[in-house]
Order: C-alpha cells, then structure tokens, then sequence
C-alpha cells in the first residue's frame, strides 16, 4: 500500500525552531499529537521534535527547561518519505532507525503530511486482512 493512500485528509502540524518548550508541549498536546514538523513556513523542514526529545532533554536540565527552545532538542536530519513510498518500505525504516514518526514530502522536498509508527501498524494490519480473506475466499470456493 502506499503512503499517499494513508495520507488523504491529514493535517501536518508544525511549530516554529524559536518556539519555547512550554509552547511546544501545549501544541503536542492541544492536536493529540506524537511529534511536530520544526518549519518556518509550514513547507520547507527544518527538524522535527517529539515528545521522546522532550523527555530526554530532561534529566539533570529542569531548571533549564523553561528557557529552551524547540532548536535546542529538534532532530535536525530528518528522515522523509513520499507518497510513492510503501508501508513495508516505512515499517522497515521505523524499526531499523526506532523512529515512530516520518514527514511526507513532495517531490520538490515541501512538506504534505506526517505517518507516524500507528499509522503504518494500522494499514499493514489492514493489508494482511485483506490477504487472510482473500486466501479463505479462494480456499472456500
């Protein structure tokens, strides 16, 4: 299956690398969200940041926290992928890289969506039940 299939309709929430951490952990928050785009203009991709970067950037800087911006915990190489791209192809990267979330871009390199690790489990779940009824539909005809 590809990815422009599970992309139809969905939203990519971005937040800007000058956003503070309180900021981001509202707007993580506030869409129900895993991980945010880093981009200034909603197109190009600056990073990306999760709430695993949240969590790891707090031991032994709490106090530091509150001062920090999104750039200071960002994943600046980002992996991407595009419509043409598979889920087998997503669910191989996931595992090997341990990353849950990967941005959809154009062929230009502009930014379209987001698949995270959920969004791929659920659409391989779904292959293979498509393939499980079709082998009983041939078995039992």
């Amino acid at each position: 299956m590809k990815i422009a299939k599970l992309i139809s309709g969905k939203k990519v929430e971005t937040i800007s690398s000058s956003a503070s951490i309180h900021d981001l952990v509202n707007s993580l928050n506030t869409h129900h969200v895993g991980a945010l785009v880093v981009s200034a203009d909603g197109k190009k991709i600056d990073g990306i940041v999760s709430e695993r970067d949240v969590v790891r950037a707090m031991p032994g800087k709490l106090d530091q926290l509150i001062g920090m911006r999104v750039l200071d915990i960002m994943t600046a190489e980002v992996i991407t992928c595009t419509q043409e791209s598979t889920v087998a192809e997503l669910m191989a990267i996931m595992t090997e890289r341990r990353i849950r979330h990967i941005p959809v871009v154009a062929e230009s390199g502009e930014l379209i969506s987001i698949v995270s690790i959920g969004d791929i489990v659920k659409a391989h779940i779904t292959e293979i039940e498509v393939e499980r009824k079709a082998l009983a539909d041939y078995v039992n005809s």
